[in-house]
């Protein structure tokens, strides 16, 4: 079950009314509070990287990027937030009222704040302005019931099924219903949030798209990585489980462009490991390396919004902790929120005797990306561009810029874990220098480390990190 509401980039204070939100299932309506403040290379085959003798990784890799147009633009709000209600239902904190969970928050703005789980049947809104009209009635302050998540699950959870077309004609229902309120006529529609494309999952999004496939601005579906299994550390490093959200991505895709060609789909629940998570893993260092893949993977292959669950919640899968204190996982998206924009550039790789050939990445243990850098940090002009790295091997890899990269200024930011316990640890350091919050209202400066023009970029080993290539004028990036 959830809500979805647009979260603008300045938050409210403790004394402001939080944002109206309405809180639909798997059957749901999104009203988006839009507030004004705010690679193809994915899918192919590893290239094989060639060594020159004798010259042990010195220039193991060429790396070059196309600058003339994005292989894809995803939306602005595309790294997003979940909640469960039942951390207010049941009396654990008043968000709103947290400095520190407001700082926060803000940090990662703009973003869609997702309300998902049980707790949503029982989610109400009180209208400040008229409590006379808190609980029922046309206007903002009205609230739905709906169906819980993953429609695929019924028949474990209740007993029935539905199948995708009787959904489908549900869903058509509910926007009749809608239209002639006026607050709602103009309203978004996402679903049906069935969970991982299983056989019986995609006869049921088959149906539902014939059916209903237009009615819906977005597709929408679930992804767990590890499922009822004991987890370990090694268990985050391994490729095999990082690719299988790109498996998972060309089903869904396959269904939707069969019936809506060009349909946008959103990622509307990600977790690393299911019931809540491992302690001291799902919570730590190595749960990054699923994390910072699955936003460029998601990006690459043209998810237009991933929904973090959660942002703050029970269990171990979220961003800050049950004592308010912020996670690996959310330094990297803090990092992600500062330096990423939503264009997407195709990355080009070579070994040592070869040019760099269009249309490849490395999708083994180094994994790159590359977007624009965000035009909404002035610390880059407009026609920059960040690549992000993720260094699977036990070993450190060189990567030479080349063809328009090459001879740039470029400004490091290497997230590496702080302390004694290594890929398990709760804290990281920024290129060298632990990150934590200066109080409860300031979060830190990220400083980059300014490497010098035609400099070879060092990945050390089982690390990640973003890269600024300064001032390359890339066409692609320069105008929004």
């Amino acid at each position: 079950m959830r809500v979805l509401c647009a979260f603008p980039e300045a938050m409210p204070s403790s004394n402001s009314r939080p944002p109206a939100c309405l809180a639909p299932g798997a059957l749901y309506l999104a009203l988006l509070l839009h507030l004004s403040l705010s690679s193809q290379a994915g899918d192919r085959r590893p290239l094989p990287v060639e060594r020159a003798p004798g010259l042990k990784e010195k220039t193991l890799i060429l790396l070059d990027v196309s600058t003339k147009n994005p292989v894809r633009t995803v939306n602005e709000n595309f790294l997003s937030l979940q909640l469960d209600p039942s951390i207010i239902h049941d009396g654990w904190l008043d968000f709103l009222s947290s400095k520190r969970l407001v700082t926060l928050a803000r940090g990662l703005s703009p973003a869609f704040l997702r309300f998902g789980g049980k707790r949503t049947d029982f989610l109400q809104f009180q209208n400040l302005r008229n409590p006379a009209k808190s609980r029922g009635g046309p206007g903002p302050d009205y609230y739905l019931k709906n169906y819980e998540d993953e429609p695929n699950n019924y028949r474990t959870m209740h007993g029935r099924a539905v199948n995708g077309s009787q959904l489908g004609k549900d869903y058509i229902q509910l926007k009749s219903l809608l239209q002639p309120i006026r607050i709602y006529s103009r309203a978004s529609l996402y679903g049906p949030n069935i969970g991982r494309p299983r056989k019986n999952v995609i006869a049921l999004l088959d149906g539902f798209m014939k059916v209903a496939g237009s009615t819906v601005d977005a597709v929408t579906w679930q992804h767990c990585y590890i499922d009822g299994q004991v987890v370990k550390v090694m268990d985050f490093l391994k490729t095999r489980l990082l690719d299988t959200l790109s498996d998972q991505i060309r089903k869904i895709q396959k269904v939707v462009n069969t019936y809506t060609p060009g349909k946008k789909i959103w990622l509307e629940g990600v977790v690393t490991t299911s019931a809540g998570g491992t302690n001291n893993l799902s919570d730590s260092y190595a749960a990054g390396f699923l994390w910072l893949n699955t936003l460029g993977m998601l990006a690459n292959q043209g998810i237009d919004v991933v929904i973090r669950h959660s942002f703050f919640d029970h269990g171990y899968n979220h961003l800050v902790d049950q004592n308010f204190n912020p996670l690996p996982d959310y330094w990297l998206s803090l990092l992600y929120k500062r330096l990423i924009g939503p264009k997407v550039l195709a990355v080009h790789v070579a070994g040592l005797q070869r040019k760099p050939r269009p249309g490849r990445v490395i999708r083994d243990k180094l994994r790159i990306y590359a977007h624009c850098t965000n035009h909404h940090n002035h610390n880059y002009v407009r026609g920059s561009i960040t690549l992000f790295i993720i260094n699977l091997h036990r070993s450190r890899k060189k990567i030479k810029l080349a063809g328009t990269l090459r001879d740039k200024l470029v400004h490091q930011y290497l997230l590496q874990p702080y302390g004694q316990e290594g890929l398990k640890s709760k804290s990281v350091q920024l290129n060298g220098q632990p990150l934590v919050m200066v109080d409860d209202g300031t979060l830190p400066e990220l400083k980059p480390r300014p490497l010098r023009a035609g400099r070879t970029l060092v990945i050390p080993p089982v690390t990640m990190g973003f890269y600024v290539v300064k001032n390359v004028n890339a066409l692609a990036c320069r105008y929004r």
